[in-house]
């Protein structure tokens, strides 16, 4: 005989599971007010995450605290909306930027060249880009990886980076950027690897480690996998679809969510 099927679990212990919005509840037609008023505050908190000033000052001093000399660049996008309207003025660097950083080219970029940059959520970039180099640089000294040139960049698109690379000469490029807020994360940051970096190249030519934040992934997790990555990249000369994440868990694993690209 079949044992006998196990009574369904109540959608009420999904909500322990996942951020999601399920077992709302219902009040006649509409939702409950408190789940409405979650909603609109969720929406407002990620409607602001979009359009929040980008901080660059603050984040040069912050890298500063870590022993890094900072510079700044900018996109083609001259005011937020130009970035949200033309999402291609982000992926270009203005005139100024392209002169200033390719001067900087002939110095020694090292083995990697990190940029941050505001992207869709100047919140995340605030909030996670230090506390995760905080936790990478060790990672990167250990493996006897060099860090070289370090760029602030606003009005960001994960493409800039591209751009940037190419103008230092950068043989891996890191970039930190504020993924598009979600209801349940508005301030998730992500982090896009590209070996030898140059204009036109797509995201099949990338690797991503996303979703990090505090209901995500870990600052510690992020950090382990990126290092990883920057590794391989290197010692194999690739990264994108070429290179698998057969990292591991570095740590016991959490992700919310699900990135999509700036």
């Amino acid at each position: 005989m079949k044992a006998p099927a196990a009574p369904p679990q109540s959608l009420t212990y999904l909500r322990d599971l996942t951020p999601a919005r399920v077992a709302l509840g219902r009040s006649g037609a509409s939702l409950p007010t408190r789940a409405l008023l979650e909603f609109t505050l969720d929406h407002a908190r990620a409607r602001d995450a979009v359009h929040a000033a980008f901080d660059g000052p603050a984040l040069v001093a912050g890298l500063g605290d870590l022993g890094f000399q900072a510079q700044s660049a900018a996109s083609r996008a001259g005011s937020r909306k130009d970035y949200l309207r033309r999402p291609d003025l982000g992926r270009k660097l203005d005139q100024a930027s392209i002169q200033r950083l390719t001067a900087c080219g002939g110095s020694d970029s090292g083995d990697v060249s990190i940029v941050i940059g505001d992207g869709l959520s100047p919140t995340a970039i605030h909030a996670h880009a230090i506390p995760l180099l905080r936790q990478l640089v060790p990672r990167l000294a250990a493996e006897r990886i060099r860090i070289g040139h370090v760029v602030v960049a606003s009005g960001a698109r994960v493409a800039l980076g591209d751009e940037i690379g190419a103008s230092l000469g950068a043989r891996m490029l890191v970039m930190l950027i504020g993924e598009r807020p979600g209801l349940s994360a508005p301030d998730s940051m992500g982090a896009y690897l590209t070996f030898a970096p140059k204009v036109g190249l797509t995201d099949a030519d990338r690797n991503c480690v996303s979703n990090i934040h505090r209901e995500g992934l870990s600052y510690d997790e992020a950090a382990f996998k990126i290092a990883w990555l920057i590794r391989e990249g290197l010692a194999r000369q690739l990264t994108g679809v070429a290179l698998k994440d057969e990292s591991g868990d570095g740590t016991s694993q959490r992700i919310a969510g699900k990135a999509e690209p700036v």
